[in-house]
């Protein structure tokens, strides 16, 4: 059998393996299956969350009712020194639409309304005219309780008004909200109260109040641009005429020019300019026939270098003394002549040279005084011009206070609402109902998480690596001595089928060498090993075969209150051989089987059975019977089961359905093995047909399940 459970384990093992790898993938026909089970449960929690949310919804929470008021902006722009946009407005440009959402939540405009309205009168929005709250109440009460209160701040009347009005300011503010038409200038303000009316009122005044701030902002603008040219102008007039004073003084003190005047007056300069070149020229050339005079010496040089007419018509009769002295006193008139005229032409030049260097003094003068006249004529037009505009500016100014237009205007009126806005119930109530689905399916989650105990058959082959030998229901017997009458009275019924299957595995677990002694054992009490020990013995006899069940379990001795026996001879006197095997054994005739109690005894029961009387009873009882069965004490309490299973053939291990935790399993199972002793294999007992089908698992099995409900007669 050994070999058989190895091979077994084996395979379960790998199997095991496989399931592992296949958890790390998400398995939504399991999660589903999880969920369907636990429907009751989401059930439950989606009615308490309905239940929750509709309390709140029909009496908890105060009806709120919204009112909305439509405002459009101008889109044409505005200049305020611009006549032709007196009547303007905003550009489309979305800054400016996201800006004038801004203002319209803004503070100031906001404060403007409280006041407008008496608002801190009222507790809605003054929440400091509120009575406190059960929280508040708690945490001053908790306060004194523990004298934490601390001694009010003396604050002024002045300093609590202002902080009243903000506390309201705020409160009106969360109750504002602004939205913009999309691909439009049209703004919807909404406003939401506990009453209807004053909803409707308080937009239409915010919109009114937004209005009027508009106008009241260009007016203001426009008077301080209007002071502003009014003050700008009066400094350009007095400059005005400050230039023209200077222009006019400058033009009074100087003589009386013109660009005409100055342009003659170069013309004569450039003749003057004119004549002393040419006076330069003829003085160059009287200069040059001066010297020329002046180095001739023979007569015929002299009449060349004089180039006098006279004075060649004598050269021919110069021989002659009187012509002789005829020609050289011409000569000496020539000469001085010559010298004469060079005298007069550097006098001439002289002369001219002065002249010129007064025409160039006066019009360098002249030329000055033009360009200062032209300058201060100039800034004088500047001036002019400069003060013409701004005069002209401030008309128009002046003109548009009794013009100005708002920016918006309102394209309809608030309306009171008939029907609050808040709280929506059906909304309210189907969140509450998702609310509650998800909360219900979290525990159902959770519970299935938090479970360590075992529900099917391969959930404890796969976790142990042993081989389940039979899933044993739950025996609907009130009283321990009705289990056997149960099974002997109903032998179709799926408990008694049951542990049919778990005899057939055990007995085919090794055909060549089929196991004689069995050890029935679980982690510990309360699992049903000793109901599994008698039932699966009442079955072997059945068989007509020759069964003992011997009570291992010395120290509770359970095994009485399945029988009508008192005080019997029992165990710890056959191997103290007070009285033999045959005469310690009772027989009950309503099951066919013998039965060998245990009985208290000083000695340690561990000791009992490592003994070799325990052996020698063992093999006594194998030429005797055909079964012999254990039913030992939990393992993980005493160590009488693993000390019994080295004398046995195979060891049965109990494991209660959805009950035991897989680490008293695990426990247990390394208890056998520490002993070189494994186990032979798992019985799940007490599995409850109707939870099975509660986790989804009814269907899959026919020992409990609708496919087993014509064969079965319970």
């Amino acid at each position: 059998m050994n070999t058989t459970f190895s091979a077994g384990r084996q395979t379960s093992i790998a199997r095991g393996k496989g399931d592992a790898q296949d958890e790390r993938v998400i398995d939504i026909r399991a999660l589903l299956q999880v969920l369907w089970r636990g429907k009751l449960i989401i059930l439950i929690a989606v009615v308490a969350a309905i239940l929750i949310g509709g309390y709140y919804a029909y009496a908890v929470a105060t009806p709120l009712y919204r009112s909305t008021a439509v405002v459009m902006l101008n889109n044409r722009d505005q200049e305020v020194l611009n006549l032709d946009s007196v009547m303007g407005g905003l550009s489309r440009d979305s800054s400016v639409v996201n800006t004038e959402v801004e203002v319209l939540r803004s503070r100031d405009l906001l404060g403007k309304v409280v006041d407008g309205m008496g608002l801190m009168e009222d507790p809605e929005f003054n929440t400091t005219l509120r009575p406190p709250g059960q929280v508040a109440q708690i945490k001053t009460f908790v306060k004194d309780l523990l004298g934490m209160t601390a001694a009010p701040k003396q604050v002024s009347e002045e300093r609590a008004n202002q902080f009243r009005r903000q506390v309201t300011i705020d409160t009106l503010r969360r109750a504002v909200s602004v939205r913009t038409v999309p691909d439009s200038l049209v703004f919807e303000v909404t406003i939401t109260s506990e009453d209807g009316r004053k909803a409707a009122r308080m937009a239409d005044t915010l919109v009114d109040t937004y209005i009027r701030n508009q106008l009241e902002v260009k007016f203001d603008a426009t008077e301080q641009a209007t002071g502003w040219l009014t003050e700008r102008v009066t400094e350009l007039q007095a400059e005005l005429e400050a230039a023209e004073s200077r222009a006019k003084a400058f033009s009074t003190g100087t003589d009386l020019i013109s660009p005409e005047a100055l342009a003659a007056t170069e013309r004569q300069l450039k003749d003057l300019r004119d004549r002393i070149e040419d006076t330069g020229l003829r003085r160059a050339a009287a200069v040059e026939k001066q010297a020329a005079l002046a180095a001739a010496r023979t007569p015929e040089e002299q009449v060349a270098a004089s180039g006098d007419s006279q004075l060649r018509a004598m050269l021919p009769r110069i021989t002659q003394p009187a012509i002789a002295q005829a020609f050289e006193d011409r000569l000496a008139a020539t000469r001085l002549r010559a010298a004469q005229d060079v005298t007069r032409i550097d006098n001439q030049m002289a002369a001219l040279e002065a002249s010129k260097a007064e025409f160039e003094a006066r019009i360098e003068k002249q030329n000055e005084d033009l360009i200062a006249l032209q300058q201060l004529t100039r800034e004088a037009e500047a001036s002019r011009l400069l003060y013409e505009h701004f005069l002209a500016r401030l008309k128009e100014t002046s003109a548009q206070q009794g013009i100005q237009q708002a920016d918006s205007r309102m394209l309809s009126q608030a309306v009171i609402p008939v029907l609050p806005a808040s709280p929506q119930k059906s909304r309210i109530l189907m969140l509450s109902a998702f609310l509650g689905l998800l909360v219900g399916s979290l525990l159902v989650l959770l519970r299935e998480a938090a479970n360590d105990s075992f529900r099917s058959a391969s959930m404890l082959e796969r976790f142990s690596g042993y081989s389940v030998l039979g899933e044993v229901p739950r025996i609907p017997a009130r009283r321990r001595k009705a289990v056997l009458t149960y099974l002997a009275e109903k032998p179709s019924s799926a408990a008694a089928e049951s542990i049919r299957n778990l005899r057939t595995s055990v007995l085919l677990s090794n055909l060549d060498n089929p196991p004689q002694v069995l050890l029935v054992c679980s982690s510990i009490p309360g699992e049903g090993k000793t109901t599994v020990s008698m039932a699966l013995a009442q079955n072997l006899a059945g068989m007509g075969k020759r069964v003992l069940l011997i009570e291992g379990d010395v120290r509770r001795r359970m095994l009485s209150a399945y029988f009508n026996i008192e005080k019997p001879k029992g165990l710890i006197g056959v191997l103290t051989e007070q009285h033999s095997l045959e005469e310690a054994v009772v027989t009950d005739e309503a099951i066919g089987i013998d039965v060998l109690f245990g009985e208290e005894s000083r000695i340690n029961a561990a000791d009992v059975f490592a003994s070799d009387k325990f052996a020698a009873l063992l093999d006594e009882a194998r030429g005797v019977y055909d079964q012999i069965i254990i039913d030992t004490p939990p393992v993980l309490v005493v160590p009488d089961a693993r000390i019994v299973a080295q004398q046995v053939d195979g060891v049965i291990f109990v494991v209660k359905w959805d009950s035991t935790s897989k680490t008293l399993v695990s426990e247990a199972l390394d208890m056998f093995e520490s002993v070189n002793r494994p186990v032979s294999g798992l019985v799940l007992n007490s599995v409850s047909p109707r939870g099975m089908k509660r986790y989804g698992y009814g269907g899959k099995y026919s020992a409990y399940g609708r496919y087993g409900a014509g064969y079965h007669n319970n």
